[in-house]
């Protein structure tokens, strides 16, 4: 039985998508490639899908049925077993839900992200206080102890992490105005600290900020907040994470991915540009 896993990390899905070119490009079939194994069509699916680990003494067989000569063999291997390894994220997996677990991962292989949000500071740019706040306030909040929450936040500001590494993704976030005029605490300081943190993004060349103003009126991101996750790696096209109550979708296909980018280049000029957006931040922070 396949080994259960919160979520694939993105060299599992980079070194799946490629065994399936491979395989195509040997001109065989799943069940052709599951006969080579002896298992089912559904083994070879869910290695080509990334829904479970890549098996070593599997790709070990399949490779050279796809005519790998052996030294890409073993460089294959080679890249399967560090794409198997669990990635750090996954210590927090008494917290994390599956259906989040894939968007940290991507989170932390983008080389962009880009990001509307209708209705909190993103959890990037979160404060300790903010977040903590915003997770009480939740359903976590409503059904989790303290322990639980904290947990929660220790997790939030672990991926925080990734915008201090010597190559931090590009951070592109539009976030409407509600998000700075709702107040998430009675204690006036957490909003403080928190329009603080992000006036310190928005002097950095790898954080774009930028706030979808009130008077501008609706604009077609509207309904619901969703990032779009950009890679460096060739064989990992754009992908799209938008979040609901209990859950999230995960969107690959060009049809989708190209709707939601062509919303944020509608929201990029529709909102105030990002010398603008820090008046705006320096503004409500004056007002606290």
């Amino acid at each position: 039985m396949s080994e259960r896993r919160p979520a694939p990390t993105v060299g599992q899905v980079v070194l799946g998508k490629r065994l399936q070119e491979l395989r195509e490009a040997a001109g065989l079939r799943r069940e052709e490639a599951a006969q080579v194994l002896r298992v089912a069509p559904a083994t070879v699916r869910r290695m080509e899908m990334a829904e479970v680990a890549l098996r070593i003494p599997y790709l070990q067989i399949l490779l050279p049925a796809y005519g790998l000569a052996e030294h890409d063999v073993t460089a294959f291997v080679t890249l399967a077993e560090e794409a198997n390894r669990p990635d750090w994220w996954q210590r927090f997996h008494d917290v994390l839900p599956d259906w989040f677990s894939l968007f940290v991962s991507l989170e932390g292989a983008a080389a962009m992200i880009r990001s509307y949000e209708p209705h909190f500071v993103p959890g990037l740019l979160q404060t300790e206080g903010y977040a903590r706040a915003v997770l009480r306030a939740g359903t976590i909040g409503q059904d989790g102890a303290a322990a639980t929450i904290d947990r929660h936040v220790s997790l939030r500001m672990a991926r925080q992490e990734l915008l201090c590494r010597e190559d931090p993704p590009h951070l592109w976030v539009i976030m409407d105005e509600t998000v700075l005029r709702r107040p998430v605490s009675a204690r006036p300081e957490v909003m403080r600290d928190q329009l603080d943190r992000l006036l310190e993004a928005a002097g950095s060349d790898r954080v774009t900020l930028q706030v979808a103003e009130y008077r501008k009126g609706p604009h077609p991101g509207t309904y619901a907040p969703f990032s779009l996750f950009r890679f460096a790696e060739p064989e990992l096209l754009d992908m799209v994470f938008t979040e609901y109550l209990t859950g999230a979708l995960y969107l690959d296909s060009r049809r989708e991915v190209s709707v939601h980018l062509e919303v944020l280049d509608h929201l990029t000029a529709h909102a105030a540009s990002a010398q603008h957006t820090k008046k705006i931040l320096q503004e409500c922070r004056a007002a606290l």
